[in-house]
């Protein structure tokens, strides 16, 4: 190793760097004999080599820069050894410290290899930033995948954000960058430094596999342990791992947006904390009888405004309301209580904000380069190239990392549709074809077969939702018989039909009711989720009381009858924050649910009516055992449309458990509605959405309701009932 160095290159290796600084800095054998010591510091004024003990100096180090490069030669000295370096600056401060470059590399060619191929699954525990020990000295490990980059350097409070000073030396062909910096610790701000190829200094960088990110508008990445946490869960863990059924049993989902569930109006509107939500919202969610809360989208982002759906931190949780270990202290709440935790997951996208992903090393890295492909334009973000294992893997990992190291229970995969199809969004000649000419993206095919065969892979009762809004076969169908792999996939169909249905004056639904049966033509093709989210009261959509007719009484009963259709039809239930009591005006993310409204009896009513209706769904087995099969629901008469009248059946595993559903979609109450039932016995009525504690008109059927002969729609027998206005009822029969 030359002990002296050219002017020239010296030039060449502080201005743009080199693929490996261990090469230059750090000790090394002269080619006159010995050995010498070589460092970079361009702020300090003297530096000193003494032992690891700090009791011997060794030598004072000479300036050979005016870059900052010093060097100490010890001809005399063979073996190499430990040391510390004493830095004094102009102001006559100093501090001690360990050499960068003493320290051996990290990761191992195995790893690399994986990453490379994109199999690696535990990335996660690679890349990024980590508290390690090596070669007994404490300090952070850093990683990050630049291929194209001529030289990275981290950089931030510890080296004045001096690009200089922690050159990270590049894994051969991996184009994975490391660094260990002895002595830094939990909490240290940071980012890349980033030298593209024609030695630009690209925007800062924060880290892409960074656990916890500065609060916005700053975008520092945080140096965190991700692993401190003790978790309480444990029952709930293992129950959801061995007793693993998602299928047949109940699941009624809350779906939430944190920032604005609820606010603290005494403290300037602020958000509240992760920990102030873990207090009052798995208490509210247990109250209600929800099985599940769905999160919009947790992982770092920018902009309010895009409600997380625009990320860039995939690997941590937002700052807005608090650390890491606030967001699993509410997840662990939430577990404790008995209540399982779904996430929105953005694999589509990513927004182009300079310190994020795009052109992450001055090229086209984690998004392809032609935007015919790389471009959502209707988005204005960017598509990741799932083509590339490492972007692939650095996805795939993400999904995983949520599952482990956060105990989420399920992952709703946003915009799958435009991950699925070339030319989503795109006029002719905006898109490129597959290599068959087809407009099917298959590279996003294969990862998202990928996504749920690695989820699946984990056994640990995880899920997967697909929001998929075309007619793409076997979405929830396993990977092996041609499906994506997905355990569940949203109704966009049901969603828009019967809310189009519901918006009709009933004057004229008789004219439509096929909006309302079309779904269990194709009820069983996929394992359904009937979503009531976000998106159907934003944009000018209005809230959910908005889209039903009539005055102020048949708005709420017309919702009233309709929620209670939905938690009956066949398939999984959503509900977003605020449709649960009629919050009556368009959902802001900017402000809090208006709870003030539960002081008025419809609303309260109508919150009465999902909470009795979660806890029926929870305790009849016709409600949720059999959602994705045939066997599980039948038809009565889907045909009276002069009455605007459905009836069906809901069946449990055992076919002699079962539920009759009778919908009146008038404003008309109907006596003596003959509806028939093979099955003689007694019946009674176990729910009215007209009931008057829900805020109805209180036509209820009481008592007990004996089958009678002659039989009624094909049936055996009839039953004689008295049908509510705009109401649903529910019937069953006593043992």
């Amino acid at each position: 190793m030359k002990s002296i160095l050219s002017s020239q290159y010296m030039h060449q290796m502080m201005t743009y760097g080199i693929t490996n600084p261990f090469d230059i800095l750090g000790m090394h054998e002269s080619d006159k004999g010995g050995l010498f010591i070589r460092v970079c510091y361009p702020q300090a004024l003297d530096i000193f080599v003494i032992s690891e003990d700090e009791q011997t100096e060794i030598g004072k180090m000479s300036r050979i820069h005016d870059y900052g490069l010093f060097q100490l030669d010890l001809p005399e000295e063979k073996n190499f050894f430990k040391y510390k370096l004493r830095v004094v600056f102009g102001n006559g401060s100093s501090y001690t410290t360990y050499d960068v470059y003493r320290f051996p590399p990290v990761l191992s060619d195995f790893d690399l290899h994986l990453i490379n191929e994109g199999t690696h699954k535990n990335l996660y525990d690679k890349l990024g930033a980590h508290l390690i020990t090596l070669d007994g000295v404490k300090g952070v490990f850093f990683a990050v995948w630049a291929p194209n980059a001529k030289r990275v350097s981290v950089i931030g409070n510890f080296n004045t954000w001096d690009g200089r000073r922690h050159m990270m030396r590049r894994r051969e062909a991996s184009g994975v960058w490391e660094l260990f910096i002895p002595g830094l610790v939990e909490g240290e701000y940071y980012k890349y430094e980033i030298l593209d190829s024609k030695n630009q200094v690209l925007p800062l960088k924060s880290d892409p596999v960074g656990f916890y990110a500065e609060l916005r508008p700053n975008t520092a990445s945080i140096v965190y342990n991700p692993r401190r946490y003790i978790w309480n869960d444990t029952e709930w863990m293992n129950k959801r791992k061995n007793e693993a059924d998602p299928l047949h049993k109940p699941m009624s989902i809350y779906e939430v947006h944190l920032g604005s569930w609820r606010r603290n109006s005494l403290e300037n509107n602020r958000f509240l904390t992760y920990r102030e939500l873990a207090k009052e919202l798995p208490e509210y969610v247990k109250e209600m009888g929800f099985t599940h809360v769905e999160f919009l989208p947790i992982s770092e982002h920018p902009f309010d405004g895009s409600w997380g759906y625009q990320t860039l931190g995939l690997y941590a949780p937002t700052s807005r309301y608090g650390s890491p270990d606030d967001f699993k202290f509410l997840i662990d709440s939430l577990h404790q209580q008995n209540i399982g935790v779904i996430m929105d997951w953005v694999p589509a996208h990513f927004p182009k904000d300079e310190y994020g992903l795009a052109y992450f090393d001055g090229t086209a890295l984690y998004e392809h380069a032609d935007t015919r492909k790389g471009e959502q334009k209707e988005w204005g973000t960017k598509i990741y190239n799932y083509g590339r294992n490492e972007v692939a893997n650095f996805l795939l990992a993400n999904a995983l990392f949520w599952i482990k190291e956060y105990h989420i229970d399920g992952l709703r995969v946003d915009a799958v549709a435009s991950m699925l199809y070339l030319d989503y969004g795109r006029k002719n000649g905006e898109w490129l074809p597959n290599q068959y000419g087809g407009h099917e993206n298959i590279e996003a095919i294969y990862f998202l077969r990928r996504l749920n065969e690695w989820v699946y892979a984990e056994q640990s009762g995880a899920t997967t939702f697909a929001e998929e809004s075309t007619s793409w076969p076997m979405v929830s169908r396993p990977t092996y018989l041609g499906g994506l792999g997905f355990s569940f996939k949203w109704d966009m169909g049901w969603m828009n039909d019967s809310l189009q249905y519901m918006r009709r004056d009933p004057i004229y639904r008789k004219y439509h009711q096929s909006e309302l049966t079309f779904s269990l033509m194709y009820a069983f093709t996929e394992n359904f989720v009937l979503p009531l989210s976000h998106d159907e009261v934003v944009h000018g959509k209005g809230p959910m009381i908005d889209k039903m007719p009539g005055d102020r009484w048949q708005k709420f009963a017309n919702l009233r009858a309709y929620y209670t259709f939905m938690y009956t039809h066949p398939g999984k239930k959503l509900l977003f924050m605020g449709n649960e009591f009629a919050q009556d005006w368009e959902w802001k993310y900017d402000q809090s649910l208006g709870w003030h409204l539960l002081q008025y009896p419809e609303h309260k009513g109508l919150q009465s009516l999902v909470k009795d209706l979660n806890l029926l769904h929870v305790s009849e087995p016709a409600l949720y055992q059999v959602d994705f099969d045939e066997n599980g629901f039948e038809w009565i008469d889907g045909s009276d449309v002069e009455h605007s009248v459905i009836s069906y059946i809901r069946k449990a595993q055992n076919p002699d458990d079962f539920i009759i559903v009778v919908c009146n979609f008038t404003p008309t109450v109907l006596h003596h509605y003959l509806v028939g039932t093979d099955i003689e016995g007694v019946y009674e009525e176990i729910f009215n959405s007209d009931n008057l504690k829900y805020g109805g008109s209180d036509v209820l059927n009481k008592g007990e309701i004996q089958t009678k002969e002659p039989g009624w729609n094909f049936k055996k027998y009839a039953l004689d009932l008295t049908l509510p206005p705009l109401g649903t009822i529910l019937l069953k029969k006593k043992k």
